[in-house]
């Protein structure tokens, strides 16, 4: 809803948990802070251009980690957005046990929608959520873990979504895996053709599933 030019939040826009990032100045109808309140969700008034949504899709990355990953996804957060990226945080909000691939697949979504360039998962050791969001069309999911895989994944695979564990790297580790992954560019040229027969084997292997499924 649009109030003399600011938006006003209200109930349906409150999440289920976790954070609401809001432009400054925004307005919230009192069902909205009381909802807000009892679920616990923490809202946080930022410039309009660090507001996810606003943020254009290749300046969002969308940020994600299980109660393994959830202590260095909060320490991660504000790198990504120190080097000048919007971050959509799907959770989760606090350490309680929930399955890693529910939240990969929240994260993989927001990528292959388009509403995100790119992902990072975070779970205990980084593996399984790879796992997941490689299931998803159109995500190329890397486990990095130094420097050199993480450049490695970028320039040569053009990995769309990072994953991280949360158990194995230090927050130093971390940060310097992320910083060298959002850095780095695809390197195309001959690294072009083989990323493209990733997809091939992708559209192939769906249809033949669907083929098979379709016989059962």
């Amino acid at each position: 809803m649009e109030k003399m030019g600011r938006k006003v939040v209200t109930e349906g826009d409150i999440p289920a948990e976790g954070e609401l990032r809001v432009a400054e100045g925004t307005l919230f109808t009192p069902s909205a802070r009381d909802m807000a309140a009892a679920r616990g969700v923490r809202i946080v008034e930022v410039p309009a251009s660090e507001v996810p949504g606003l943020a254009p899709p290749e300046k969002t990355v969308a940020l994600g980690a299980d109660h393994g990953g959830f202590a260095l996804k909060e320490f991660l957060k504000p790198v990504i957005e120190e080097m000048g990226l919007a971050v959509r945080d799907v959770g989760v909000a606090e350490e309680k046990p929930v399955d890693y691939p529910d939240i990969a697949e929240k994260v993989a979504l927001l990528v292959v929608e388009g509403k995100a360039a790119r992902g990072v998962i975070i779970d205990g050791a980084g593996i399984g959520s790879a796992m997941a969001a490689n299931k998803l069309p159109g995500i190329r999911a890397a486990l990095c873990y130094d420097r050199a895989s993480a450049r490695n994944s970028r320039e040569h695979n053009n990995a769309n979504v990072l994953t991280l564990g949360g158990r194995l790297l230090t927050p130093t580790q971390a940060e310097s895996v992320l910083r060298t992954w959002l850095e780095t560019p695809f390197a195309g040229g001959r690294h072009t053709a083989r990323v493209d027969k990733i997809s091939e084997l992708e559209r192939r292997y769906r249809s033949w599933s669907q083929a098979n499924s379709n016989k059962s």
